[in-house]
């Protein structure tokens, strides 16, 4: 079974949020949101494993 990685693991992750935020900056609500997806499946391609996909969907629906 794949596991997806929920612990932090981003090195600079601070840095990479505010790029994050500072690519929506100036965006209406729907091109944020079209950013978004397009980001998305940039990076599930990149991940490409179907198993850990399916984990990280079931993931991002846990709330707290």
């Amino acid at each position: 079974m794949s596991t997806v990685t929920l612990t932090p693991n981003i090195a600079g992750g601070d840095d990479f949020y505010e790029e994050l935020l500072n690519a929506h900056e100036g965006l209406s609500k729907e091109d944020s949101d079209s950013y978004n997806a397009r980001l998305i499946l940039i990076l599930a391609n990149h991940i490409g494993d179907r198993a850990v996909l399916s984990d990280a969907i079931t993931a991002a629906k846990r709330k707290g």
